[in-house]
């Protein structure tokens, strides 16, 4: 293969007007992709748990507030809907999937490469700003990754792939606590500090070797046109309204932003709960908790796709939304190991809750698939808004434990898509239609790259997909 062909088979343009064989990718031929596609969750998962335990290392080491360390979260979190509306969402329906993972992967080794100086300097600001950089290429990330997960391979497993490959997320937000405990609150500041130069470096350099990886990979692309085919042959025909009319993507995007809002405050002021309710515990093993809080978080990950096998999506996520508004209530008014328990419990319920409500929110919207998928990612901003309130909170009341009435009530809030996508036809049918569906199952209809005719959107001329078999 001449140097030409080996770029013009690497090219990051795909035409998305057209149906290809992504469409109906089967288990085995899914696989590769997934499991390549997968290592970019631990890699948010890492860096979202490395985020935790910093909000408490940097009260220790520069001297400042909670309110103030959830700075760090506002910057992370805020970066988000500027990715998934704006940069990342346009390079996703203009170029692809996999321009989309390269330019996310740069714009997060870029992020941690700016950190290097900024923690040098002890500039909080600079850090944030770095964060910022690295939000956004995460941010770039999550707005290809989970409807990747979702729309690459049968449809009838979305909600399974989605959470299987999550898990790896959560596996990420316990390694980080664990290294953080001994790298970051077992030195002294100025020690600690160069850790986590150290830390971030390290970072940097994986993931421009995993950008190269993705540019030598040759993964499906997966088309509107292959998606605006899906929901036809469901009958989940959503994408016959405008953009616009999209009322149930726009409720699973509430949802998305008072649920992540919820569980990113509950992690944030986890290490700041325990000191405060249990203030013989040392930073160190506060940090270790955490991991092990984060620890039940993945394995409820594993347990919620055992149940998926045998119950709907929908409602495993209505249980689990709801037992962790059960179970954090109490953490509000409990103190000690006690109040630590209900947290931890919590941790492990909301463990489904942000991959289904992307699974079920992109349900049937087919050629809206990638312009749908950047506003349920926005709604992770909800990670920058939630914890700068329970951070006041707790401030004003000097009280971590109290301030968790703050997600508190957006758990309820999230609640309110759980309770309809179950009991509102308009929104439970379109869901149930995917779960039943045989495409992915049976053979492969007759595509472009196979020589068949297939449907292209905008050209009224070529024959519809659906009518090949006729």
């Amino acid at each position: 293969m001449g140097f030409k062909q080996f770029l013009k088979r690497r090219t990051l343009k795909a035409r998305d007007d057209r149906r290809t064989k992504a469409a109906e990718l089967t288990l085995r031929e899914s696989l590769y992709p997934i499991c390549l596609v997968t290592i970019l969750f631990f890699l948010w998962g890492f860096s979202y748990g490395l985020l935790d335990t910093l909000n408490k290392h940097f009260q220790n080491t520069l001297g400042i507030n909670k309110s103030r360390s959830s700075g760090l979260q506002a910057a992370y979190f805020g970066a988000y809907p500027l990715a998934s509306l704006g940069h990342a969402n346009w390079i996703l329906r203009h170029f692809g999937y996999r321009a989309t993972f390269i330019w996310g992967l740069c714009l997060y080794g870029i992020g941690a490469l700016v950190a290097w100086p900024c923690i040098l300097a002890k500039s909080f600001p600079g850090f944030c700003m770095a964060i910022f950089i690295i939000g956004n290429g995460l941010g770039s990330l999550e707005t290809a990754a989970n409807p990747y997960i979702t729309v690459c391979g049968p449809p009838r497993y979305a909600e399974i792939r989605i959470n299987i490959s999550q898990a790896f997320n959560g596996i990420g937000t316990v390694v980080a606590p664990v290294l953080g405990s001994y790298v970051f609150f077992t030195f002294d500041d100025e020690t600690a500090l160069r850790n986590v130069q150290w830390v971030y470096l390290a970072i940097a350099i994986f993931v421009f070797i995993l950008a190269f990886v993705f540019f030598l990979s040759v993964i499906p692309e997966i088309t509107d046109a292959d998606m605006a085919f899906q929901a036809t042959e469901t009958h989940a025909n959503a994408d016959d309204k405008p953009f616009w009319k999209q009322y149930r993507l726009f409720h699973a995007a509430f949802a998305q932003f008072c649920y992540t809002g919820a569980q990113i405050a509950i992690a944030s002021y986890f290490i700041n709960y325990i000191r405060d309710t249990q203030p013989t515990a040392s930073d160190a093993l506060a940090s270790q908790l955490l991991a092990g809080a984060q620890g039940g978080f993945a394995a409820g990950r594993f347990f919620g796709v055992l149940l998926m096998k045998w119950v709907r999506p929908r409602w495993v996520f209505l249980w689990f939304l709801t037992m962790c508004i059960v179970f954090v209530a109490p953490s509000i008014t409990q103190r000690g190991w006690t109040g630590m328990s209900m947290l931890y419990v919590t941790l492990f319920f909301e463990s489904i809750c942000f991959p289904t409500i992307v699974a079920l929110g992109m349900r049937g919207l087919g050629r809206h698939t990638k312009r749908g998928s950047g506003w349920i990612v926005a709604g992770v901003m909800g990670g920058a808004c939630v914890p700068p309130l329970t951070g006041v909170a707790a401030d004003a009341h000097e009280n971590t434990a109290l301030a968790m009435v703050v997600p508190l009530c957006f758990f309820v809030a999230a609640l309110s898509y759980a309770i309809c996508v179950n009991f509102v036809p308009a929104y439970r049918d379109p869901a149930d239609a995917f779960s039943t569906t045989e495409v992915g199952i049976s053979g492969h209809h007759a595509d472009e790259e196979s020589g068949g005719e297939v449907a292209v959107l905008g050209d009224e001329k070529v024959v519809p997909a659906a009518e090949i078999e006729k």
